[in-house]
């Protein structure tokens, strides 16, 4: 079951005028999968438009990282997108996946740990939009560097992302470095159908953030009562993905109950997506200098190096 903070921040969210959910309840071990399914869909440029540009410009970000101590990522999930980093870097830099399931974080560790039998792998299960604590480096004098691929930056209200940034910049400290994937402004078609997939995964895994809270905070929802609704918020230039009700009902989260109307929206996603000037603000504001951009020839994906 949940902490009472995590009790708290619920029950803040579901049962305000316009409901809404963290969307960290994603990733259970069955989200975490079908998140995997949904990177390997056609719709869904961000992940292969990433990992093209990760393939073609690694020696450039290898270098770029340079003689790191540690590469810090967080919301790991399967790691997939980290091999290709781990695969180039010196075996002494020491890989530390930040991860809310815990389970699951332990199953790609040990396959981390077969596949790469030089490098050390050190996992952390820990949910990294509260500050959380990294064990003392082995090498003092080494650099720390955050890699945060996915774009997942953009899950996160301007605010609390520049929040988030910030946390980095203080846990690196003077000196550290910030890889960071960010999606870019788009025509809207390409977006709403990468949210809204034609063979239904991305409904599932929205859906399943519902199975997830039935288990871990006394949840009453009944799956079949709603749909998947994804939009594209021009004003704010982000997509949003919402649970919306098929009839008038009761339901009951973290001890609490409400009356949810037909057709009311609970709001479970965010995605914003940015310029590059605009993301070079945010992240100058929170105490990252831009080194680097890369992007694909689309100009859909970016990548970018920061320093502290």
């Amino acid at each position: 079951m949940i902490d009472r903070d995590s009790v708290i921040e619920l029950q803040r969210g579901f049962f305000s005028d316009q409901p809404s959910l963290p969307s960290k309840y994603f990733y259970d071990q069955s989200g975490s999968e079908l998140f995997d399914e949904i990177c390997e869909l056609d719709e869904y440029y961000p992940t292969r438009t990433e990992a093209s540009i990760m393939r073609e410009c690694v020696d450039d970000m290898v270098d770029a990282i340079g003689s790191a101590g540690r590469l810090i990522e967080y919301g790991s999930g399967s790691s997939l997108k980290t091999r290709l980093l781990l695969e180039h870097m010196h075996p002494d830099v020491t890989y530390v996946p930040v991860d809310i399931s815990g389970d699951y974080l332990e199953q790609v560790a040990e396959k981390l740990r077969r596949d790469f039998p030089q490098r050390r792998i050190a996992p952390i299960a820990a949910d990294f939009t509260r500050p959380f604590r990294l064990p003392s480096s082995e090498a003092a004098k080494s650099r720390d560097v955050v890699y945060f691929p996915g774009s997942t930056i953009g899950n996160f209200r301007p605010a609390f992302a520049a929040t988030l940034l910030s946390q980095m910049r203080n846990q690196v400290g003077t000196g550290g470095g910030l890889l960071i994937g960010f999606d870019l402004q788009k025509d809207p078609a390409v977006l709403e159908a990468a949210y809204d997939d034609r063979r239904g995964v991305t409904a599932l895994f929205n859906l399943n953030l519902l199975r997830h809270l039935n288990r871990v905070a006394g949840g009453d929802f009944n799956l079949s009562a709603y749909r998947h609704v994804a939009l594209y918020n021009d004003r704010d230039h982000r997509i949003e993905m919402h649970l919306e009700s098929c009839r008038d009902q009761q339901v009951t989260l973290a001890g609490r109950s409400r009356t949810l109307a037909k057709s009311q929206r609970i709001l479970t996603e965010l995605s914003h997506k940015y310029t590059v000037d605009g993301f070079t603000q945010m992240a100058a504001a929170s105490g990252w200098k831009r080194e680097q951009i890369w992007m694909d020839s689309n100009e859909y994906f970016a990548v970018g190096m920061f320093r502290s």
